[in-house]
C-alpha cells in the first residue's frame, strides 16, 4: 500500500529557489507542512540531477513525505526517491511504471477530460490535473482550464488528483471545492523569501477548506 498525501505539493523551480536554495527550500517547505516534494529541473543533466536529488533525500529524511522525480526515472532510482511523475509528452505511464516496479509512486499529467478517462488506475497512483490558470514556471503548459473545468476533469478522474498551474493561497477554498485532493504549487512557495511560513500559511488555508 502506497502512502501518499496531495495535499500541498511542492514543484521545486531552480530559478525561483536561487536566494534560498532548492534543497533549503524543500526543507524548510517540509517543516511548514509541505505533504509531497518534486524535483524538476528540465536544464540540469542527469549527474547534477541525481546530486539534488540525494541531497534533498537526505534533507527530507524524517519528514514523512514523499519525493517525486519529474520525468527521469533513471535519476528517481539512482536518487532512491519516492516516485516518479510524468507528463503527456514525455515517457508512458506504462513504460514508466514497468521501469519504476510497482512500489514506487507514479504521478501522470492531465489536461482534459478525455486524457483522464484513458488513466489506468492499475498504473498511475494520483494525477496532476492543470494548468488551472496561466503560469510563467512552465511557459510551454496547455491551454489552462478554470477551475470549472478543473472540477469537471476531476470528476471523472479514478484517482486522487492534485491542482496544478498558478495557483496561490486564495485558491484553496475553491480548489478543494472542486474536488481535487490538494494544490500543487511552484511560485507560491519556492517565489518566496520564507517556504516554511508559505507553506504553513497555505497548507492551513488548504485544511480549512475541508469539510
Amino acid at each position: 500500500m502506497k502512502i501518499f498525501d496531495l495535499s500541498l505539493y511542492v514543484v521545486l523551480d531552480p530559478d525561483l529557489c536561487r536566494s534560498v536554495g532548492v534543497v533549503e527550500t524543500a526543507r524548510l517547505a517540509a517543516e511548514g507542512g509541505a505533504t509531497m516534494i518534486q524535483l524538476r529541473d528540465k536544464r540540469a543533466d542527469r549527474t547534477s540531477l541525481i546530486e539534488t536529488g540525494k541531497a534533498l533525500k537526505a534533507a527530507l529524511a524524517g519528514y514523512g513525505i514523499a519525493l517525486i522525480v519529474n520525468d527521469d526515472v533513471e535519476a528517481a532510482l539512482e536518487i532512491g526517491a519516492d516516485g516518479v511523475h510524468v507528463g503527456q509528452e514525455d515517457m508512458s505511464a506504462a513504460a514508466a511504471r514497468l521501469a519504476i516496479g510497482e512500489r514506487l509512486i507514479l504521478g501522470l499529467s492531465v489536461e482534459t477530460a478525455q486524457l483522464m478517462r484513458d488513466v489506468d488506475p492499475a498504473i498511475v497512483d494520483y494525477v496532476g490535473v492543470g494548468p488551472v490558470f496561466a503560469t510563467g514556471t512552465k511557459p510551454d503548459h496547455k491551454q489552462p482550464v478554470g477551475l470549472e473545468g478543473l472540477a469537471h476533469i476531476v470528476s471523472v478522474s479514478p484517482v486522487p488528483a492534485v491542482a496544478i498551474g498558478g495557483l496561490k493561497m486564495e485558491h484553496a477554498a475553491s480548489v478543494i471545492a472542486a474536488g481535487a485532493a490538494g494544490l500543487a504549487v511552484v511560485s507560491a512557495v519556492c517565489g518566496t523569501p520564507a517556504p516554511r511560513s508559505a507553506a504553513r500559511a497555505l497548507i492551513q488555508e488548504i485544511e480549512k477548506a475541508r469539510p
